[in-house]
């Protein structure tokens, strides 16, 4: 990953952008990274819309800790688990009779 500490940016920032491709340009402030430079490139606008947005990162960060535990499901287990669901049968739904006063 590129780094560009702030105090040395001395370019325009048009010419950091141009340079850019696919790997970011992280800036850092006392080597701490504060901002960063990315290419939008072919890069959808719901993904990077996904990509900043807090709640579905932390639903990343769950599923991440899930796998570092070991708790995953295979392929096989969740095609099962569909399959199984799809061949019940339906719920039955029970009506609620109203009580006239």
């Amino acid at each position: 990953m590129k780094t560009l500490e702030l105090e040395k940016a001395s370019r325009p920032l048009s010419e950091y952008a141009e340079g850019l491709d696919s790997e970011p340009l992280v800036i850092t402030s006392d080597r701490k990274p504060v901002a960063a430079l990315i290419s939008l490139k072919d890069v959808d606008k719901e993904s990077l819309l996904l990509s900043l947005d807090l709640a579905f990162m932390e639903i990343i960060r769950r599923a991440r800790a899930e796998v570092r535990r070991g708790q995953v499901y295979s392929l096989e287990q969740v095609k099962h688990e569909m399959l199984t669901e799809a061949s019940a049968p339906p719920k039955r739904r029970t009506r609620r009779r109203r009580v006239s006063r």
